[in-house]
């Protein structure tokens, strides 16, 4: 019940905010159009407004991951199945996109920049997820943080983008996903090398002999 009451207030909120922006205010206001009061806001999102952004943006990532496992990934190439789950969220944004841009706003503070870093995690995690990711050594990281400079900057590009249908944007994240691919495996490579001889130092080091 209380899932359907977040989904109830954040519609809410989500008309308003292009006009107020994600304010306490406006979430008071969104509240009241649902018959909540203040106490009952509090208790569906204790930190107010960044939980509703989290909220909002689980919510998203929830539908890219369905949107993703209906398209029959297993023929995809890597690189197509993460420009579709980019793609894929910035398509479900567009009805709301000055909402959106106000949200970039929300985070520049300093208070709420973290928070919105923790939401990118969650986005590009979730993306790599439903790309069939399995890794768990370096690449994990590696992966997720060439993502997010994909996902941030595509998204910076199509807040302004104002070419048919963002023909302009698609081309950008294209170009994006190349350059990641060839620094990724540069950078895949490159720590490759450091871990085969970290661990050939662990094997020849006496210290590493006394403690065998």
């Amino acid at each position: 019940m209380s899932e359907a009451k977040k989904a109830q207030l954040l519609k809410a909120l989500l008309s308003i905010v292009p006009f107020e922006g994600w304010s306490e205010s406006a979430l008071t206001e969104a509240g009241a159009s649902c018959d909540l009061s203040s106490q009952d806001i509090s208790i569906l999102f204790p930190r107010g407004v960044t939980d509703v952004l989290r909220f909002y943006n689980q919510q998203l990532d929830h539908k890219v991951m369905e949107t993703l496992e209906k398209n029959g990934l297993a023929d995809m190439k890597v690189r197509d199945r993460i420009t579709l789950a980019v793609r894929t969220k910035l398509e479900l944004m567009t009805p709301d996109r000055e909402a959106i841009r106000k949200g970039v706003s929300f985070f520049t503070m300093p208070l709420k920049a973290s928070e919105g870093m923790h939401n990118v995690y969650d986005t590009v995690d979730a993306m790599w997820l439903a790309a069939g990711d399995t890794s768990t050594d370096y690449n994990f990281y590696s992966k997720r943080l060439l993502l997010a400079g994909v996902y941030s900057s595509t998204l910076l590009f199509w807040l302004d983008d104002s070419s048919e249908n963002f023909e302009k944007t698609w081309a950008f994240l294209d170009r994006r996903i190349a350059e990641v691919l060839k620094i990724g495996g540069t950078l895949g490579k490159t720590i490759g090398k450091i871990s085969a001889l970290a661990n050939k130092f662990q094997t020849c080091s006496p210290f590493a002999k006394k403690n065998l």
